[in-house]
């Protein structure tokens, strides 16, 4: 339990930043959908890159932060050493990526579809590799226990990134300033691209702390035994982030209408309604990954999984029902012209909650350095979704996109549960999730009902109620109020 109240208190601020972060964030996605009109195609562009960036930034890593942690918590490991060859690595493969896209930039952002516009191409390759590079020290941060600093120089970009955002996209035009000649076009989307590598680049002087103060040096016999342990955990990052990225990197060359820029601007505004779901995972994720290694030894972690397991499918749920059930309001987070494709919401969030119960899973090849495992279930996940995307996107447009994700990360959800419980057996308890799954259904279907026949107003109002039926279920099995700090002795007999 102690263990639990650990991970419950480093997600707690992992996830507080990454809550506010993607919040604030949010402040991004109005402010795009509102001076990017659909019409123009700008917001696709922003979309489309992002998803190759997504794509690279794995790639850049090639498994190095799981690896990190694999490596210093082994006893007969120096963790130093594992962290100055880490270092060395991905600062050498970063900067070899893009001397390499520099070179080949015309060809590189013609085959793209960015004739056009190369500078987007070399940011954006500039910007991922400072990115990859930044990913060793923050995975040193939270190896070291440090989640305030990680969750400073986090919002302290994100703050950086919408204060520049808003100086060019709205200060600077509502004072008819115009430095250095940059609105002789008018607004253009390629700041968007700008601006962030600005921030990226400029948040690498905090990390100077976690960059001295030990040997520098490269072990080539220890770095080919973490390549060996990180290159199925590369394709698994490959195949997991395809299965969030490919759509929107194999839209624009599958859809069939001349408007495919706009409708994946539309795809790609509604969908950040969904991320709410990612927020949870990826908190649970950074706390998660050196709990995991660092408690594998202790007699009850199986124990310790399946009630983690358990937690985060309740938690997840309850953030599907708030995001539907108060989806009146969070429209409003997009341009008017964008929210035609709220429809793609609910199944996003469903393919999340897939993506962060096979997260969840993905732990016991990990522990038992089998991680080929992984990368065979993500690659059939991966290629479930590229099946679909191909063969539904020409007709269906986006809702193609949105379901090929709850296809993909579905088949490895399945997969790694069936075949990891003959590998490494956790008895998790499936009964009470079904019960949770069971009754988060009926809630939602509650509330399309509510949302389709009544008006605005009494449709929030049934939907809290909803979802407070929701949360007393929760107290009811799992959290009785006795057991909450402070308020619990007001409830205890």
């Amino acid at each position: 339990m102690a263990n639990l109240k650990s991970l419950a208190k480093d997600t707690a601020i992992y996830g507080l930043s990454s809550i506010i972060g993607r919040f604030l964030n949010y402040l991004l996605v109005p402010l795009y959908t509102y001076v990017i009109n659909a019409s123009s195609g700008g917001y696709g562009v922003v979309t489309n890159l992002y998803a190759y960036t997504a794509l690279l930034l794995v790639i850049l890593t090639y498994g190095m932060e799981t690896t990190f942690f694999r490596f210093a918590n082994k006893s007969e490991e120096d963790p130093n050493k594992v962290y100055s060859t880490i270092l060395t690595s991905v600062l050498t493969t970063s900067v070899l990526f893009v001397a390499l896209v520099l070179l080949f930039i015309k060809p590189l952002s013609g085959a793209m579809g960015y004739s056009d516009h190369p500078d987007y191409i070399w940011t954006m390759a500039m910007t991922v590799a400072i990115d990859a590079f930044q990913c060793i020290p923050y995975s040193y941060l939270r190896y070291k226990k440090r989640p305030l600093k990680f969750a400073a120089l986090k919002l302290g970009f994100i703050f950086l990134n919408i204060l520049l955002n808003l100086t060019y996209f709205v200060f600077l035009p509502k004072l008819g300033l115009n430095p250095w000649g940059i609105y002789d076009n008018g607004i253009q989307v390629g700041w968007v691209f700008y601006i962030n590598l600005f921030c990226t680049a400029f948040m690498t002087v905090f990390f100077i702390p976690e960059l001295k103060g030990f040997k520098y040096g490269f072990d080539w016999s220890l770095m080919k035994r973490m390549l060996s342990y990180s290159w199925p955990i590369l394709v698994l990052g490959i195949a997991g982030i395809l299965n969030q990225t490919a759509s929107q990197i194999i839209f624009p060359y599958v859809y069939k209408g001349a408007d495919g820029a706009a409708q994946l601007g539309i795809y790609g505004a509604c969908i950040k309604i969904a991320m709410i779901m990612a927020m949870i995972t990826q908190a649970f994720r950074y706390a998660y990954e050196p709990f995991v290694f660092g408690s594998s030894s202790e007699r009850d972690s199986k124990e310790t999984y399946a009630k983690a397991m358990k937690y985060f499918i309740i938690f997840t749920l309850l953030a599907f029902l708030c995001v539907i059930g108060y989806m009146d309001v969070l429209k409003y987070i997009i341009g008017a012209d964008y929210r035609v494709g709220l429809k793609v919401v609910p199944v996003v969030m469903a393919a999340e909650i897939m993506m962060g119960i096979y997260f969840n899973l993905s732990f016991w090849y990990k522990l038992i350095d089998q991680t080929l495992w992984g990368a065979l279930f993500s690659g059939i996940g991966c290629l479930v979704l590229f099946a679909i995307n191909f063969i539904f996107i020409p007709e269906a447009g986006y809702m193609a996109c949105a379901w090929a994700g709850v296809g993909g990360y579905g088949t490895a959800m399945l997969l790694s549960y069936f075949v990891g419980q003959k590998k490494y057996r956790i008895d998790y308890p499936l009964k009470d999730i079904a019960v949770y799954t069971v009754a988060a259904a009926l809630l939602y279907a509650g509330m399309v009902l509510a949302n389709k026949y009544l008006g605005s107003w009494a449709a929030l109002g049934v939907n809290t109620v909803l979802i407070l039926l929701f949360c007393a279920l929760i107290v009811k099995r799992d959290l009785p109020l006795s057991s909450l700090p402070v308020v619990g002795k007001y409830f205890r007999k």
